[in-house]
């Protein structure tokens, strides 16, 4: 199972027209499966309560697709370890892989087994298995956050997204990405006067949307097996669809590792432009850095 491509620009702006100006919430016979998915759970009216934890998806690259699987799982390592240290108790990670890696001793993180053979990139297929394994893995209101097994999550966030309890859910507008060849970090966020062709974070990285999740509802998980299929640029487009439109994180609140070696953009020859950003971004004030080392555990 591929990538779902995405829908034209225009053609979501025409979807959004219909929905949030004209109240019209019927799927028309050219919608793809995820915007159908989109408008069944806005017609739902979820009565929103309030979201008790987060729950992190990660799909976990098959030891036959690396070259170093025991690198694959330091870094999977680091990733929990960044989950475990949030002074908010009150997450849950599972990892979706073909084999069992190596997990740290905690009740919170759980594996689901990856049993299907068919070749090729399985990171969609891996996705729809958690997405869809919804209903036994959150039994409470949640923010639902796909999360790639090689980034980072910045200390506090957690309490945030429980804290301000946004009804749509979160979107990593400001994060940061490091080139782990070089060791420099860049700032991605929305453009402005001094970084005019600056992209936003969730342009550049597939951890960067937590959304509100009900699992009583089954147009709740319906709607992100069916987005999560999309790259994560269709992810704020989807949630203002359904009716859960994203609200930005605060500060900078994941960090995308780039050029460590086993990169999924690497294997899709799609990490180019990213060294290019992060050159051109690179953040040089020594206590800006100071800071971040210390907000991820660097």
């Amino acid at each position: 199972m591929a990538q779902v491509p995405a829908v034209p620009k225009l053609t979501r702006a025409r979807h959004l027209l219909r929905t949030q100006v004209l109240g019209q919430t019927d799927p028309t016979p050219g919608m793809v499966a995820s915007e159908k998915a989109a408008i069944a759970l806005r017609a739902a009216h979820l009565a929103k309560r309030r979201a008790q934890q987060v729950t992190f998806l990660l799909p976990l690259v098959g030891p036959d697709q690396v070259g170093d699987w025991y690198a694959v799982i330091a870094r999977l390592r680091t990733t929990l370890d960044g989950l475990i240290a949030q002074d908010n108790p009150n997450w849950a990670a599972t990892i979706c892989c073909q084999v069992r890696p190596d997990l740290p001793d905690d009740p919170r993180i759980t594996y689901l087994p990856f049993i299907d053979p068919t070749p090729g990139n399985d990171k969609w297929r891996k996705l729809r298995l958690l997405t869809e394994a919804l209903p036994d893995l959150a039994d409470q209101p949640s923010y639902v956050m796909t999360f790639d097994a090689d980034d980072l999550l910045r200390q506090g966030t957690v309490d945030e997204m429980l804290a301000r309890q946004e009804s749509g859910g979160y979107l990593v507008q400001s994060g940061l990405v490091k080139d782990v060849s070089t060791g420099d970090i860049a700032l991605a966020d929305v453009r402005s006067l001094a970084a005019p062709m600056r992209k936003p974070f969730w342009k550049l990285c597939g951890s960067c949307a937590a959304l509100y999740h009900d699992p009583t509802e089954p147009t709740s998980t319906a709607f992100l097996a069916e987005m999560t299929q999309h790259e994560h640029r269709m992810f704020p487009y989807l949630a203002t669809l359904a009716g859960q439109t994203l609200t930005p994180l605060m500060r900078p609140s994941v960090l995308y590792m780039l050029n460590h070696g086993e990169n999924f953009g690497a294997r899709r020859g799609r990490v180019g432009y990213k060294t290019r950003f992060v050159q051109t971004y690179r953040i040089n004030d020594s206590e800006t850095l100071a800071e971040i080392k210390r907000g991820f555990a660097l």
